[in-house]
This record gives C-alpha cells, structure tokens and sequence, in this order.
C-alpha cells in the first residue's frame, strides 16, 4: 500500500473511464490527476442503463446515492417488433443483493462521477499530442507545450485514443453500416408509449428504437439505430432521412420521430475498434473505449469503463509491482470485452431475421470491412447471452 500511495499517475481523458478510474485509483492513496481535453465537460447523447455491477461498484466507492438521485430503477427490458408484439421480456441480470439496472442520462451520469472526485483533479483544456514510454514512467505532451510525466499513465482517451494509436495499435476505427439518431424528449411527447421505468426496444426493418424512461428529468431517450453507408462522424441527415428509417412501425413511434426538434437530435455514425492485442507496457494502460470500444447493441459501453476502472485498481492492490499489476488487469479484463466485442458486432443468425427480428441483415450481408474481424471468428449466436441484445450503452 505504501508503493501505492508514492505512485503518480495521470489520466488522459475525463469520460466514465478516467472519472472511475480517478474514483478508484484515489481511494488507493495514489497522486491521480486526470488530463481532459474540453475546455468543460458537456456530455451529449441521451440515456444509458447502469447494470447492478456497476452500482454495486458505485457501492464500494462510497457513490452509490449520488448516483441514484439522478438515475431511475428499472425492473426490466423488453424488446418488441415494430408494431409492438411481444418478442422477449427478462430482468436484469442481478449482481447479488443489486437486482436493478439504473436509468440516467449521459449527462447527470459524468456529472455526478466527477463530482465525487477531489477538487483540483481535473485539469480541464489538455489535448494530449504525443506519449514517450520510458519503461518505469512516461511523458505526456500536450498541445500547448505543456508537459506531464507519471509512473502510470491511464488511456482513457476514448475511440480515437492518442494514447493507444501511439503506443499499442494504429488501426483506425470501424464503421458498422449504421448511424444513430438520438434525443431527449418530456415524457409528455411520448405519445402514451412510457408509461413506467423499463426499457423497451422496437426492432425490424433494418431499424431499432429504444425508449429508455429517464423519471428522475420527466423525460425518455428516444434513440433510433438504423443502417445506413454513410460513415462520415456527423453525417447530415434531415427529418425526411429519419422517417423513412421508422417506416412501418408503430404510428406513435412515428409520430414521435416526426416531431422531433432536429436541433436537439444527436446524429452520429456508429463505429467501433478491432480487438487490440496488448493493452499495456510497463507503465502504460488502456481502458475503456480505448481499449475495446464496441458497437451499443449490447449496453455495455459504459458498463465496462466502470468495470475496468474497479479491476485496475483491484490489480494494483494485489500484485506486487505496477506491471505484474497491469498485466493482471488485461488478464482478468481482455476476454470478457474481446467477447463483448465480438458479440455487439454480430448479426442475427439467418433462421431467426424474419421470424423473429423482421428486417434484421446478418452479418454475412453487411458491408464488407476490410479491417473488419473475419465473420467465422465471431462469436455464434447460439453463444450470445440472454441479454445480448436487449439494452443500450
């Protein structure tokens, strides 16, 4: 512990990763300061649901009501067809006493981690160019000349790491063939479809919308995914674009779409990473969307910075060194998100499209990438979870 407590680390990025990263490694004792590029934390989007493992490690970190205030408790997730029949409905996975997943908006979300990190921790206006591993430490270099070296330095730098591009891999990100459309509405507009705190997803036609209640805003996400080639970051779609996405389904979902504000409508491609091979050097680390970021399909984007942050700062505690314990941190870590991965990139297996998910394109059909991971060394559907894909980021 007291190696621990002499340890510097800095952290590049102040998303979900490098916030609970911040969290847990400061509850080590060690010197942690956090390095943002923003010049002010303003997180965009819409909701995400906060799996009972995740509270549970807000829990350990003594966060756990800070998060609950902004958030709501969900029982349940149920994915329906596009005219609202029934497809599967289950509960949340629990995680031991933990049986609801949180719902919150990307906002209240980032706000409330930082929140509970010591004033003066974040450095805001700190875009990071380069990184120089000198084996026991490293150097950061930011964009105004402005230097930083640590004994451990933390990648949280999201899907365009610098850090992983410099030092582990310089594949670039990959394009899924669809884009997403997302905005937060008064539960008011809703049009009468959400009428508890469950997430609902409506699939087929190529298309998925999710309704994701946020109560404690008297709101809901209302998010529509849907295939499309242009893979431009911000693509320019109009209203027209997005109602032809929702074609078919349910009239209230439609009507939603139709009076959507489109100034307030969130409008990305939707990208993800090939599986990096090493996540680490002697006292270098990635988390989060720079180690694994993965399509949204599977909810865990966010999930897994969390669970990442809490397994770095486990390993540290128990391993004797900084690399034995960073290499205990991928070993634990790296299987569970190359099949996360994996999984969030699969298409629906052929015998079940049009049964099951109307419209859905396997991945056999999708886009060829030639950076894409070869469809034979996927995942199988047969080995997908119950809760593969049921909920959002």
């Amino acid at each position: 512990m007291q190696d621990l407590k002499d340890l510097k680390i800095a952290i590049v990025g102040a998303g979900y990763g490098g916030a609970a990263a911040a969290k847990a490694l400061g509850l080590l004792g060690a010197d942690v300061t956090v390095y943002e590029q923003a010049s002010r934390i303003r997180e965009v989007g819409a909701g995400i649901g906060l799996r009972p493992v995740t509270m549970n490690r807000f829990r350990e970190w003594g966060i756990l009501d800070a998060i609950a205030r902004v958030s709501s408790p969900s029982e349940y997730f149920e994915i329906l067809t596009p005219t609202g029949e029934p497809i599967m409905k289950e509960a949340w996975p629990a995680d031991g006493e933990q049986t609801h997943t949180h719902l919150i908006h990307r906002g209240d979300f980032i706000e409330a981690l930082l929140g509970a990190l010591p004033e003066g921790m974040v450095r805001l206006g700190h875009r990071l160019e380069s990184i120089e591993d000198k084996g026991d430490s490293s150097v950061l270099t930011f964009a105004d000349g402005a230097t930083a070296e640590a004994d451990l330095v933390v990648g949280a730098d999201g899907i365009k790491s610098v850090v992983r591009q410099e030092l582990f891999s310089d594949k670039g990100p990959v394009f899924s063939g669809e884009h997403a459309y997302r905005a937060v509405i008064p539960v008011a507009d809703a049009r009468g479809m959400v009428t508890d705190d469950n997430l609902r997803m409506y699939i087929g036609r190529g298309t998925k919308i999710y309704l994701l209640p946020l109560r404690h805003r008297d709101q809901v996400s209302f998010d529509i995914t849907a295939r499309c080639p242009e893979g431009s970051w911000t693509p320019q779609v109009t209203k027209a674009d997005m109602l032809r996405t929702v074609e078919g389904f349910d009239e209230r979902l439609v009507d939603i779409t139709r009076g959507l504000d489109m100034d307030a409508v969130n409008i990305r491609a939707v990208y993800d990473i090939d599986p990096v091979d090493t996540w680490h050097s002697d006292s270098v680390v990635l988390i989060g969307d720079a180690a694994h970021s993965m399509l949204h399909h599977q909810g865990q984007g966010a999930n897994s910075a969390i669970e990442d942050a809490g397994a770095l700062a486990d390993a540290l505690r128990r391993a004797d060194s900084v690399k034995e314990g960073l290499a205990l941190y991928q070993a634990t870590r790296k299987p569970v998100t190359d099949r996360l991965q994996a999984i969030s990139r699969q298409g629906w297996a052929e015998d079940e499209i049009d049964e099951v998910f109307p419209g859905q394109t396997p991945t056999s059909d999708r886009t060829p990438t030639s950076d894409r991971t070869p469809t034979s060394d996927r995942t199988p559907t047969s080995d997908r979870t119950p809760t593969a894909a049921a909920t959002k980021e």
